[in-house]
């Protein structure tokens, strides 16, 4: 994230910071006179240095006219919070709406178990959620960016050339063990009704279901994602470019659209068995731990063909199955699929 606050810092916040925390004159000239002005620091342990080699970024007058230099550790830490904040939010908006416009089958409206006023209420849910879940990520950037972490500049540095390559499927298989294992944990009935029934609220997602969760829920799962670098090297633009990578895939196995009918990829249809039965396919990328588990669920045939998938054939068996398992996990039904969606639900049972 050091590469991110150096563009965010050299574009907008010097700037900011100086008209809201200015510092004394005296400073101004002093680091100017001694050509002081240095990037955003990789760590308070090292001499002052750019957060990457790939490029340079020269600072403006007003990285040293503030009384809160590029290093305060409050500087960083609320420039962070505000990045994370503002960038998740633009990832959410953006990859969720163009999937839901290009992508979702606008056909769920009319599925029995999709709630009224389901994309606002998801929309709602994922804003009410995002700043507590920044906070608890909080932590992990502030370490980062202060060089605790093992992340790396430039391919040289990796510990052995081939890693550069190995360090993706490495992240995807340690990352896809750990949040199986966490998300399966939030599952006992113990910390699925304080947790995680907030987003199986949503039977039948859309996009905008993607993020719509507790805030400690949505924090849990990411666990192994920050995580991961203090434990083991990766590269910093990897990093940014992975972290996208997984906002970008949680939206899309929440789409709706069952194009990967794999027995390795936990795509959307697994996805989808999960929202609608619950205890099966806990896994985020593979299937791989939900088979060691025996948690794994193949998805339905019928998800696959656009005609079957919508059949009230196909609405009625789901129905009978999952209001069982609802049942069973949940007990009442407390969600408000609104009146003609409960006409249509009296119809289907």
């Amino acid at each position: 994230m050091d590469i991110v606050l150096e563009i965010f810092d050299t574009f907008l916040f010097d700037r900011l910071y100086a008209s809201l925390l200015p510092g004394s004159s005296l400073h101004f000239k002093t680091a100017v006179v001694q050509n002081a002005a240095t990037s955003t620091y990789s760590s308070m342990r090292e001499l002052p240095t750019p957060a990457s080699q790939l490029f340079t970024l020269e600072p403006s007058n007003f990285a040293y006219m503030s009384a809160w230099p590029r290093d305060n550790i409050w500087r960083q830490t609320l420039s962070l919070y505000l990045i994370t904040w503002l960038f998740g939010a633009v990832l959410y908006f953006a990859f969720a709406g163009l999937s839901y416009l290009f992508v979702f089958d606008h056909a769920t409206f009319t599925h029995p178990k999709y709630l009224k006023n389901q994309v606002r209420l998801e929309i709602v849910q994922s804003m009410k959620a995002m700043p507590g879940m920044v906070m608890l990520t909080l932590p992990f950037f502030v370490a980062e960016i202060r060089g605790y972490a093992k992340l790396y500049d430039m391919p040289a540095d990796a510990p052995f050339p081939l890693y550069n390559l190995l360090q993706f499927p490495f992240f995807i298989l340690f990352t896809d063990c750990f949040v199986y294992w966490i998300h399966r944990t939030l599952h006992h009935p113990r910390l699925y009704k304080v947790l995680h029934k907030a987003h199986h609220k949503w039977i039948m997602p859309t996009p905008f279901s993607s993020h719509a969760f507790h805030p400690a829920d949505g924090f849990a799962q990411s666990i192994p994602y920050h995580v991961f670098p203090f434990l083991f090297p990766l590269q910093k633009v990897a990093y940014i470019a992975l972290f996208i990578t997984i906002n970008i895939w949680t939206i899309t196995i929440h789409d709706g659209e069952y194009v990967a009918n794999s027995p390795i990829i936990n795509g959307a249809a697994c996805h989808t068995m999960h929202h609608l039965y619950f205890n099966y396919n806990y896994g985020q990328f593979t299937t791989l731990w939900d088979r060691l588990g025996g948690s794994y669920r193949r998805p339905n045939d019928e998800l696959f063909s656009r005609e079957s998938k919508m059949s009230k054939a196909e609405w009625e068996r789901q129905i009978r199955e999952m209001e069982k398992l609802q049942q069973a996990v949940e007990g009442d039904d407390e969600r408000d699929y609104g009146g003609e969606m409960r006409k249509v639900q009296k119809k289907v049972q």
